[in-house]
């Protein structure tokens, strides 16, 4: 998901023939715990859930591994990959 810049908000990654997540990674978690000064958590957060890429996308929806899917689509699998990632009762 993307804001009018093109600047990543939220991204999910899927990798395996049948895809599972490897990351869903949302910069505002993690701002938020490095803002009160959490090292440990946002280690763990960035761990659990992935680095989202900084910088601007445009030219990286031309990459292969890119796909573009419906907003109803994308929350689908965010919500999906945030719960199959999440540590056991986390």
């Amino acid at each position: 998901m993307v804001d009018n810049e093109s600047w990543a908000l939220r991204h999910v990654e899927l990798q395996g023939p049948d895809p599972q997540p490897v990351a869903a990674a949302a910069p505002s978690k993690v701002l938020g715990i490095r803002d009160q000064r959490e090292q440990p958590a946002m280690a763990v957060c960035q761990h659990t859930y992935g680095i989202l890429i900084e910088g601007g996308l445009d030219g990286r929806q031309d990459t292969q591994s890119a796909t573009e899917i419906t907003a109803a689509e994308f929350e689908r699998i965010w919500h999906s990959a945030r719960e199959a990632l999440a540590p056991e009762g986390g």
